[in-house]
């Protein structure tokens, strides 16, 4: 899941953009946490997602504090976003070019690092390197690692089938 945001991403857009995978925004965007400021905690998620995307509890509490915004510049700074672009336009083109790189690798590969990413999140790094082992001994039950193999041999483009 790729969010690409520009504008306003307030409240329940950074509930929802902080379940994403990656983000990207353009340069006018301008988040924040805005539940303490109408007497609710943020509760679909960003309490829980936010300070893990970016590893740093404290600025994740004062945002949650305070509600105050923060720009492009500072979710680039701290881990929120991967890219800031000049506009909008640029930054759904970066998401869709994004999307299309992923969507032509092994679905299998990509829908297992994501589950050994979130897994090792939480977990010690030797509990996520036995995850992996166990998943990646499964993912050999596919035909994903001998289309790439093949491909590798003939110097192609492996075309990978759908999950």
């Amino acid at each position: 899941m790729i969010a690409a945001v520009h504008g306003y991403c307030i409240g329940a857009g950074v509930d929802l953009t902080s379940a994403c995978d990656i983000r990207l925004c353009s340069q006018d965007a301008k988040f924040t946490i805005k539940e303490v400021d109408i007497g609710l905690a943020a509760d679909i998620g960003t309490l829980q997602r936010f300070q893990k995307v970016v590893g740093n509890e404290s600025w994740a509490r004062e945002l949650a504090y305070t509600a105050r915004f923060f720009g492009a510049d500072e979710a680039l700074q701290k881990g929120y976003v991967s890219q800031v672009l000049p506009n909008a336009d640029e930054c759904l083109k970066a998401a869709v070019k994004m999307a299309t790189l992923i969507a032509a690798k092994s679905p299998v590969a990509v829908a297992t690092s994501k589950k050994s990413i979130l897994y090792s999140r939480d977990h010690t790094v030797q509990d996520g390197l036995d995850h992996v082992a166990l998943l990646n001994s499964s993912m050999l039950q596919t035909d994903d690692l001998m289309t790439a193999a093949a491909a590798g041999m003939q110097k192609q483009v492996p075309h990978f089938n759908k999950l």
